[in-house]
């Protein structure tokens, strides 16, 4: 350890036709540095020009739990290949590596779930049960899922520079993938020339109660855009407004509506509470295309067709399989709730959206939940990892303004101490 194994490249990624692959493999938990391995798939996508500049692009994926090599047709067609080459690598734990530490009953429920309340405590028992199962199912083959974390992950950054045999390299990073550029930055310095946050994620103040202040700002940024807008604000007034009564009458009286499954399509029953369409509207931050049609979205439903909103919900649950909830959980129950409170995410929820349902506001946007999966997950608190990075290396941040998952708060933050 760590050594770069060759193989093919995956024939499910179209795009990695003329990219050379293999794996790093680097030991599971570098405190037993004899035990198992853990080997992640590394995708090395060659530059368009012909005299490419000599450090290469490395990609950090978000989630956690994302999956770098399926991100790659986009990446090219971004132009990240223009000039560097351009390497993507699954994190540990994540899919296609070994051992992959996906959670399909953890999918399965939640595209179940779409069907059910969101607040609710049957919905919530179940969705803890499945994380348990999962936990167990890992811990039976053998993980080690303390070693599932960010600093694990930035060493194994740090080695596959060493054993590609780059010097420098540049740091592309998004969302989680920038909590993990940060974390590079700060305790693997060697190498880097470059870093992008894009989305970012600031090791220091990340936590599921700020996802509320989050949600507010790009909701905020969404809603006075279709105001300035003379001929959004025409077709849709109040659009703020409604859309807080809509949360509140949801979550007294939700909704089902019947909707084609856009994979089976089969009919599939989805059920809108007013947790259930804050969690949608936090989530077109991942499909920012989308953001032009909210405000319909919003009229309609208010007039009583659900249908956008639910097919919306539908649509966004993950395929069985996808997720590496190692990592996800090793990240979340290490690095960030061990730090605060559900009281916590109620009273920035309060603070927030005043005008919400106090059953909405109990759960952190977008992790539903989260304090009981960490519990049951039981994995030991990291706080090394909450500190801001100081850093002289040119570092570039980027925010969407309605963006209400990683708002421009946080990119504020992350750059406090970069000079």
């Amino acid at each position: 350890y760590p050594r770069f194994e060759r193989s093919p490249c995956p024939d499910t990624v179209p795009a990695l036709e003329h990219a050379r692959c293999g794996f790093l493999v680097v030991p599971e938990n570098r405190t037993e540095p004899g035990g198992r391995a853990q080997r992640n798939i590394v995708a090395i996508v060659p530059a368009v020009s012909k005299t490419p500049a000599p450090s290469p692009v490395v990609y950090l994926t978000g989630g956690p739990g994302g999956i770098a090599l399926l991100e790659a047709p986009r990446l090219i067609e971004a132009g990240l290949n223009r000039e560097h080459v351009l390497i993507l690598m699954n994190q540990r734990g994540t899919f296609e590596t070994v051992p992959e530490l996906t959670c399909p009953g953890i999918d399965e429920f939640n595209a179940r779930a779409v069907g059910r309340r969101l607040d609710s405590d049957a919905t919530r028992r179940d969705h803890v049960a499945a994380t348990a199962a999962c936990r167990r199912h890992l811990v039976s083959k053998g993980a080690d899922l303390g070693a599932y974390n960010t600093l694990e992950n930035a060493a194994d950054f740090a080695d596959l520079r060493r054993v590609l045999g780059y010097d420098n390299y540049n740091l592309y990073g998004v969302s989680y993938g920038t909590d993990l550029a940060l974390t590079i930055l700060r305790r693997h310095p060697r190498g880097i020339r470059s870093v992008v946050l894009d989305s970012a994620v600031p090791p220091q103040r990340a936590g599921p109660p700020e996802f509320w202040p989050n949600a507010r700002d790009g909701f905020r940024n969404l809603f006075e855009a279709c105001r300035a807008q003379g001929s959004c604000n025409a077709r849709f007034p109040r659009l703020e407004q409604t859309f807080a009564e809509l949360v509140r009458r949801l979550e007294a009286d939700p909704v089902a509506v019947t909707i084609t499954d856009p994979q089976t399509n089969a009919p599939r029953r989805v059920v809108l509470d007013g947790g259930a369409l804050v969690n949608a509207l936090v989530a077109v931050s991942f499909y920012t295309p989308l953001f032009r049609d909210v405000p319909r979205w919003i009229t309609n439903l208010a007039a009583g067709d659900a249908t956008d909103f639910a097919a919306f919900r539908a649509a966004s649950v993950p395929p069985p399989g996808f997720v590496g909830y190692g990592l996800t959980f090793g990240v979340f129950c290490a690095e960030q709730t061990p730090f605060s409170s559900p009281h916590d995410v109620l009273v920035r929820g309060r603070q927030s959206f005043p005008n919400y349902p106090a059953s909405v506001l109990a759960e952190a946007p977008q992790f539903t939940f989260v304090y009981d999966d960490c519990r049951v997950w039981n994995v030991p608190s990291l706080p090394a990892m909450r500190h801001a990075t100081p850093s002289d290396i040119p570092t570039l941040v980027l925010s969407g303004s309605f963006d209400s998952v990683t708002a421009f708060r946080w990119a504020k933050a992350a750059a406090e101490k970069l000079t």
